[in-house]
């Protein structure tokens, strides 16, 4: 079956910058977008990047600038680089791979 499995989530202090991986297993088509959502506590999940297989990308408003997304379709993985980090960008980030498979996630803590 498809496995989502994230890596990459820690601790940092405002500022500072964090890469997270997700690597999906057990895929037999990869055309399908991925991407990463996030959820703080006690807020709404929110979408804050996808790329398509082509490289077409798109970001949530607030990551706009300070994240980059990218993937590897070889290896079906997709990264999100985080610069400039915020106390605010803490959060559960979660990896999805089109409408039907997510990860587990990983905690991003940012201290002010």
């Amino acid at each position: 079956q498809v496995q989502l499995v994230e890596s990459g989530g820690g601790l940092v202090q405002a500022g500072g910058s964090l890469r997270l991986s997700c690597v999906a297993s057990g895929v037999i088509y990869s055309g399908e977008t991925m991407g990463w959502y996030r959820q703080a506590p006690g807020k709404q999940r929110e979408l804050v990047a996808g790329i398509t297989r082509g490289g077409s990308t798109n970001y949530s408003d607030s990551v706009k600038g300070r994240f980059t997304i990218s993937r590897d379709n070889a290896k079906n993985t997709v990264f999100l680089q985080m610069n400039s980090l915020k106390p605010e960008d803490t959060a559960v980030y979660y990896c999805y791979l089109g409408d039907q498979y997510w990860g587990q996630g990983t905690q991003v803590t940012v201290s002010s």
